[in-house]
């Protein structure tokens, strides 16, 4: 499982642009550089321990930071922020069963009462302040955006070890986050083959490397002594966005902002409650209001948003038990055919709407949008409706306001077969990775490798069975509505054979 406050009450998946490019011919001669490895102004550059340079990614490890499971730290980190203004307590740091560390009840805690207090000093956020300012001011020059910013303050703050103001808190944070970015491709090819959560992760991982190859082009590379290549690698990189990922909030009540809250990142996730943290200007703190009482020894737990169990384990690496995540859900995809005689007529129309020739849908236990059925309407219908596809093609977008339960009952049932036949091929694919997971090769010779494999196929087949759960429903949904059509097909047709007969 993991553990920590994620990304509150909305889906944060963000996109890394490409930093803006230095204009200021006199950027390169603002700070004094000194060669040979030698430290940069005031800034420390610690290599001692310094492994993650040189490691692969199942080996991978940070010179900072703890086990998942270590209270040590955390009581450290607990005593530092009361230390330095954070109000007594309700909860306390324990290990749990949902989740390797988590905050529980001291007390009774009534429902609707407010907790955590995190004043604003306490809180991580693009404009904190850097202990190695001159980091700062060569990416404030660049313009560098909040996410990677924050990836790099994490790291400068890390490497100074006991001279950051954080040092604390940096201790009690995982040594390896859970997260997807550190699984290898062959890993994500072989465990989450049937699912789309396999793509996604791809795409997240190659943003990250992304952005770590766009500041080491157009920033590091200029600036070696400031960010020394083994300290500001992809491996540190890989650490400080599996923590951002897993752990950055976003506060509606200051402007959306995103933070690391210590402390609060210690809440585990509950699909049961739906109480999030934010900005209290009351009390000028980071709060949240429970929404149920716990009695002391009661494990207190916080949502991380509306996610399916595919998004939960692709940021915070756990599967939620199945049929327990009311917001799960299972992205179908569905392709136009090449052989269609009106294929580059339709994929116009797709493209002018933002859409693909394969696209995926979100489904759930309760049934799929209506854009499923706009996609499948154009997939199918024939060149004599070739008038309508404008209209499909934007009906099957998510960035249109036009209306989206169109009817077209002469090509409904085609349709409907085309969902039916793509479920089917989505349901084939996950019935074969679960029946091959009992039998795949695990090596015992090697306990640690044996013991991570056993892991990620557990939560593979997890979160397939969660999957394939939703999409034998929605199978069941598809063949009922099938019938019902050609069962009343089938009665129209003897109500007018049996006419038919009276005139002979």
């Amino acid at each position: 499982m993991v553990e920590a406050s994620r990304i509150f009450h909305t889906t944060l998946l963000p996109t890394f642009p490409h930093l803006h490019k230095a204009d200021s011919p006199t950027l390169l001669s603002t700070f004094p550089r000194k060669r040979h490895g030698l430290q940069v102004l005031h800034c420390s550059v610690s290599t001692e321990n310094d492994t993650a340079a040189k490691t692969t990614p199942n080996q991978m490890t940070v010179p900072w930071g703890c086990d998942i499971d270590s209270l040590e730290n955390a009581s450290v980190l607990q005593k530092w922020l009361s230390d330095s203004g954070l109000p007594p307590q309700k909860m306390g740091i324990q290990k749990v069963d949902v989740g390797e560390r988590g905050l529980v009840a001291l007390k009774n805690i009534r429902k609707g009462e407010k907790l955590l207090f995190v004043p604003p000093p306490l809180v991580i956020t693009a404009d904190s302040q850097w202990s190695c300012p001159e980091v700062g001011e060569v990416l404030k020059q660049y313009s560098v955006p909040d996410w990677p910013l924050l990836a790099i303050y994490l790291i400068s703050e890390a490497n100074l070890q006991k001279s950051s103001r954080w040092s604390n808190y940096i201790s009690a944070l995982p040594r390896q986050p859970y997260s997807l970015l550190y699984w290898t491709r062959a890993e994500l090819d072989r465990y989450l083959e049937a699912s789309q959560i396999r793509e996604r992760a791809i795409e997240r991982i190659t943003n990250v490397i992304g952005t770590y190859n766009d500041l080491r082009l157009r920033i590091f590379s200029k600036y070696p002594d400031i960010f020394p290549e083994e300290v500001f690698n992809l491996e540190t990189f890989k650490w400080s966005f599996g923590i951002l990922f897993s752990r950055l909030v976003r506060l509606p009540s200051m402007d959306g902002r995103v933070a690391l809250v210590p402390w609060a990142d210690m809440l585990n996730h509950s699909c049961e409650v739906e109480t999030f943290l934010d900005y209290d200007k009351s009390s000028q703190g980071i709060v949240f209001t429970t929404d149920r009482p716990y009695q002391p020894g009661e494990q207190v737990f916080i949502s991380y948003g509306k996610k399916s169990n595919g998004e939960l384990l692709l940021s915070y690496g756990f599967v939620p038990r199945e049929g327990t995540n009311p917001s799960d859900s299972v992205e179908l995809s569905l392709s136009l055919k090449k052989s269609d005689k009106c294929y580059k007529e339709k994929l116009g129309a797709l493209r002018k709407h933002g859409l693909s020739a394969s696209q995926c849908f979100p489904i759930q236990i309760t049934g799929w949008p209506l854009e499923l059925m706009a996609y499948a309407y154009l997939v199918v219908s024939p060149p004599s409706m070739r008038g309508n596809f404008e209209e499909m093609a934007a009906a099957a977008s998510n960035k249109t306001t036009v209306k989206k339960d169109m009817k077209h009952p002469e090509i409904e049932e085609q349709a409907l077969q085309f969902v039916l036949d793509s479920c089917e091929s989505s349901i084939s694919k996950y019935s074969k990775f679960l029946q091959a997971s009992g039998s795949m090769d695990l090596d015992v010779t090697l306990p640690k490798q044996l013991n991570r494999k056993v892991f990620l196929k557990q939560l593979a087949v997890d979160l397939c069975t969660s999957e394939r759960r939703i999409l034998f429903r929605a199978q069941y949904i598809l063949r009922r509505r099938l019938r019902d059509i050609r069962s009343g097909e089938l009665k129209a047709l003897r109500i007018f054979d049996s006419f038919r007969n009276l005139f002979k």
